[in-house]
């Protein structure tokens, strides 16, 4: 071959490693290939005479599909389905959150074919799930009345009212919205102005609608659980990845 020669890097890795073309491509993807130096994880990339390391431990299986949670910003949309260039954008490699504890390496492939589940409004914060794993994108969506949300809420109005027994008692009345009355919730004030939610099944506007009918209006909202699974310490606008032993 000469200089000028060149050839996909999963057909060198193939020819390296003795295996398939798609064991070779799967290795790459994983993140078990450096050209010169360099990780790269695409299978397509070109190389002619470089150094090609591919790490003893290297591991040819599936990838796992993975599941991203983001404390996101008011004012920042959710969409159902997103496509590369969005998940670029939002869910950036070096907004991983620094105290990540599930001992996954950040791979590009990891921000492929990822579904936003349970959205929040576009003016509330907190935490928001992206996810390629199929059982988990049914269990926040065919299966969303099971599943627990919790957030608090700043709200104003007849604060004075809703502090009474009465006006509590209210509040965990609950309303019917979009044709549905939840099946659990618990409502309680954390401080003078701010409401702690527990409540299954909530849809983007419930909240505020279970605020309007006993004279509150929401300032702000924030999410932070979804059954199981707590944000916890993320940082506004970082991610981390969902724990094996994580369940919503």
């Amino acid at each position: 071959m000469t200089m000028t020669e060149s050839i996909r890097l999963a057909k060198r890795v193939a020819e390296l490693r003795a295996c398939s073309r798609s064991e070779a491509e799967r290795i790459i993807a994983g993140g078990w290939v450096k050209v010169d130096g360099v990780l790269v994880e695409e299978p397509q990339f070109r190389v002619a005479d470089q150094q090609i390391e591919i790490d003893p431990h290297a591991n040819p299986a599936e990838t796992e599909p993975v599941t991203l949670l983001l404390h996101k910003p008011a004012s920042l949309g959710t969409d159902l389905i997103l496509d590369q260039a969005s998940v670029a954008e939002r869910l950036n490699i070096v907004n991983l959150w620094s105290e990540d504890a599930s001992g996954m390496h950040p791979l590009k492939m990891h921000f492929n074919q990822l579904t936003a589940c349970a959205p929040l409004e576009a003016e509330a914060s907190g935490l928001v799930v992206y996810t390629q794993d199929w059982r988990i994108a049914r269990k926040l969506t065919e299966d969303a009345a099971t599943v627990e949300h919790e957030l608090v809420v700043e709200v104003a109005g007849d604060l004075a009212a809703c502090k009474t027994p009465e006006g509590i008692k209210r509040l965990n009345r609950g309303v019917a919205f979009n044709g549905r009355t939840p099946t659990s919730l618990k409502v309680s004030w954390q401080n003078e102005s701010r409401l702690r939610i527990a409540l299954k099944g909530a849809q983007v506007g419930h909240v505020a609608k279970l605020c309007e009918a006993v004279g509150l209006q929401v300032l702000t909202m924030k999410r932070l659980r979804l059954g199981g699974v707590s944000m916890g310490k993320v940082p506004v606008g970082q991610w981390r990845y969902l724990r094996a032993k994580e369940r919503f």
